[in-house]
């Protein structure tokens, strides 16, 4: 059965001081060289090595570190490029084989974006609409995941607040065929490893950077078609059609959930140099 989030990881989980460390799409590889040890750091990355469109962000009160570089090699990095696809301009096509998703601009273009697919993910197989959008979204887990797994979820049951330790991250759009909500969403993300990677759970996840860049650009009753694996391989290429792998979950205790996301409510931080616009 589907769900609306990715199972609960100690990848996928900021807490405490550590969120503000280790949270931080294709073209040439980025930098990855080891800088000096006097070099400023922001969010544990150096100045020098921090990659436009995924610096340090202000968001709601939340403040998001930049995306190391490790993550964002090759595919993984957002990119404006020729569409080569089939669908309309004002649609969102997510290739759920190559892990990629583009939206779909007049003139042939398209801002190709990474994800992560879980496995409730790739079952998705019918086009859907946007019918429900949402900064810093809470999270619950459906009655489904809680009969099938209470000793995972059931610590959940009562919801997480919206935040920086809530798996939905910082954006979420809600997919509906007609009224009904099929309980696929596509959001942020605090696994950054798991993108360009399939889950053992979750739907389709952006890293924040990401999520919050397309979020305004997608309105209401935007449809999103799924790519099939056959025009997966015919526009992308078979070794892109087949990239990533499927990573194991790890438990994480419910107590150091609420634990971070108690602890993360906005307003987080004071004032903050070197912050990055996302008015483009």
């Amino acid at each position: 059965m589907k769900s609306n989030t990715p199972a609960l990881t100690r990848r996928r989980l900021l807490t405490g001081a550590a969120a503000l460390t280790v949270l931080p799409a294709c073209a040439a590889q980025v930098p990855t060289t080891v800088a000096t040890s006097s070099e400023q750091e922001i969010g544990g990355v150096p100045l020098s090595q921090i990659v436009d469109g995924y610096g340090l962000i202000e968001d709601a009160g939340y403040r998001l570190p930049p995306v190391p570089p490790k993550y964002l090699q090759g595919l993984n990095r957002r990119a404006y490029v020729p569409y080569r696809g089939y669908e309309s301009a004002g649609t969102i096509e997510a290739d759920l084989h190559a892990k990629l998703l583009y939206w779909i601009e007049p003139g042939g273009m398209a801002w190709r974006f990474p994800i992560g697919v879980g496995r409730q993910g790739l079952s998705m197989s019918y086009d859907t609409v946007i019918k429900r959008k949402q900064e810093w979204p809470s999270w619950t887990p459906t009655q489904n995941m809680l009969r099938r797994e209470p000793e995972i979820y059931g610590e959940y049951a009562g919801g997480v607040p919206g935040g920086l330790a809530n798996p939905l991250g910082a954006r979420a759009l809600y997919l509906y065929q007609g009224n009904r909500d099929t309980y696929y969403r596509i959001h942020g993300t605090n696994d950054l490893a798991s993108i360009g990677n399939s889950g053992s759970a979750g739907c389709i996840r952006m890293f924040n950077h990401d999520v919050i860049f397309l979020y305004p650009k997608v309105p209401l009753g935007t449809k999103v078609v799924i790519r099939n694996r056959a025009d997966s391989i015919a526009i992308e290429g078979e070794a892109v059609a087949n990239r990533g792998s499927e990573l194991p979950p790890t438990y994480v205790p419910p107590e150091e959930i609420y634990t971070a996301a108690a602890q993360s409510g906005p307003p987080q931080f004071g004032a903050a140099s070197n912050v990055e616009s996302f008015g483009y």
